[in-house]
């Protein structure tokens, strides 16, 4: 079963995608901070990474950059799934490896379960 940890703020979010991925078969890990991500990164290591760039006190940015920094989860495929519409954001993601980086109000759920798909 493949894993996906999903770094969302929002808990409403969190627990829609959450009902949506495990009816797909996924297993899904929820932080609501970057603190709490690299906590649940000590634990378990997901197979890919939805993350919002807007996130309380270290910003989705500054996640990306202290993940890719160690070894073990640098290599994690990571998807921007935030309303953060950013040219600059958005570049700097894709610099820091993320394979996609997609707003929030331009996909349904069912629309974002294929997009992840893809990554497998």
């Amino acid at each position: 079963m493949k894993k996906i940890l999903i770094i969302e703020d929002e808990k409403f979010l969190v627990e829609m995608y959450k009902v949506k991925l495990e009816k797909e078969n996924f297993q899904v890990i929820s932080a609501f901070s970057s603190e709490e991500a690299i906590e649940a990164l000590r634990e378990d290591i997901p197979d890919l990474i939805l993350l919002d760039i807007l996130l309380p006190r270290k910003n989705g940015i500054i996640f990306l950059e202290e993940i890719k920094k160690i070894k073990l989860t640098s290599k994690i495929p990571i998807i921007v799934f935030s309303n953060y519409d950013d040219s600059l954001t958005k570049e700097r993601a894709k610099q820091l490896g993320a394979k996609d980086y997609l707003i929030k109000t331009e996909f349904t759920p069912k629309q974002l379960l294929e997009k992840i798909k893809e990554y497998f």
